[in-house]
């Protein structure tokens, strides 16, 4: 008798352990179920952004991921593209290519279907490297130099290095700014390098001479007072400076101690001029930039920009901060009108990007109609802004 009800005590265990294994095995394959996405188990788009986050240039990399993740923040609030939600995730590049690329290879290791950057025309291009291998789309928010979208899986924002250059000719000419100009530029970076390069082609036949053009690299940038006294000795009344803001604040600085106070013309590399620390922002005063931003507009899509920028980010944004907005809702347009979803590939999402882009026409805070061709350039109207009382304000 007990040899027999210990047989049936044995059977009924295996058979109860079996059974617990089936159920197991239901419970794991059900909750391996559903696509990769958010924590909820449901699909996502994943969106990618890189930028100098720390260093010299983080006024660009901030304002470019916190304008990414905003846009972000609107879309889902809106319902996501697509009917799908985006997830949202940034990295720092510290405008280090090599950094950059490491950056890329972190946010593809999560999961990035789209990228937005790099940030810088550097950093962009050798990422650009991997996307094209990879077929991800890439859309530059700001990267400028030509390269930066050589490959056909890569669009870009802003206008190019060259664009800058002639559009800041023609501005000069067209507002009568000046009769002589000097020129001081970083000959080592490839962003002010073109975009001199093109002012200086452009400039021929205009009604302004070009008077003195002197170069600095980033090896030695931090006394410009030979640039500075060439241009002022040749009678310049205007100094166009196609660099980046903190070499402008030191060569502000001191054309104020040496006396010469020409107009200083800039592209958006000087965007973030009165971010920088320890700097007089006086001195600033009555600079120009060649941007497609500005702040102080009163249409309602930039108010309730810059309304919701400074509540969430404590800051007026810049127009790096502007084209990082519009690219994300310039790929949300993209997205819409190719029918992505969030299970196609990365190849697959980059390829219908692709076709996208060179049929959408979209509005936003830096052009009321920008579109693309094959190419990756964009097609958009250029803007001035003039530094009034520490805040940008739009050119007359």
């Amino acid at each position: 008798m007990m040899k027999r009800f210990k047989k049936v005590l044995s059977t009924f265990m295996a058979t109860a352990m079996v059974a617990s294994m089936i159920v197991g095995c239901a419970d794991a394959t059900e909750g391996s179920a559903p696509a990769e996405g958010s924590a909820s188990g449901e699909a996502t788009f994943k969106i990618g952004a890189i930028g100098p986050l720390t260093g010299g240039a983080a006024a660009y990399g901030n304002a470019v991921c916190n304008a990414a993740e905003l846009a972000v923040e609107e879309i889902n609030a809106a319902g996501g593209i697509n009917g799908f939600k985006v997830e949202y995730s940034k990295e720092d590049d510290e405008l280090n290519a090599e950094k950059s690329v490491n950056a890329y290879n972190t946010l593809k290791d999560w999961g990035m279907q789209v990228l937005v950057g790099s940030t810088t025309s550097a950093c962009s291009i050798a990422v650009s490297e991997y996307t094209k291998a990879d077929n991800m789309f890439q859309l530059t928010p700001s990267g400028s130099a030509v390269d930066c979208v050589k490959y056909d899986n890569a669009f870009r924002v802003c206008f190019s290095d060259p664009n800058q250059g002639i559009a800041s000719a023609q501005y000069i000419s067209d507002k009568k700014l000046a009769t002589k100009v000097g020129i001081i530029y970083d000959s080592s970076d490839v962003y002010s390098n073109g975009i001199y390069q093109k002012f200086v082609e452009e400039s021929a036949g205009k009604n302004f001479e070009i008077v003195s053009a002197e170069a600095f690299t980033q090896d030695n940038n931090t006394d410009f007072s030979v640039q500075l006294q060439k241009a002022k000795d040749a009678g310049a009344d205007l100094v166009f400076l196609p660099i980046y803001y903190k070499d402008a604040s030191l060569i502000l600085t001191q054309a104020n101690t040496m006396g010469y106070s020409p107009i200083f013309f800039g592209v958006d590399g000087l965007d973030g001029l009165l971010t920088v620390d320890n700097f007089d922002t006086s001195l600033a005063e009555g600079v120009m930039l060649l941007t497609p931003f500005a702040a102080d507009a009163t249409d309602d899509l930039t108010v309730n920009f810059v309304t919701k920028y400074k509540e969430k980010y404590g800051e007026v944004p810049n127009q790096f901060a502007a084209d990082a907005y519009d690219a994300v809702y310039i790929i949300k347009e993209a997205m819409e009108k190719a029918g992505v979803t969030p299970d196609m590939s990365v190849s697959e999402i980059g390829d219908k990007l692709k076709a996208a882009m060179v049929e959408i026409e979209a509005s936003g805070l830096t052009s009321a109609k920008m579109t693309w061709d094959a190419s990756g350039e964009p097609n958009k109207e250029p803007k001035a802004v003039v530094i009034k009382d520490g805040a940008y304000v739009s050119a007359q």
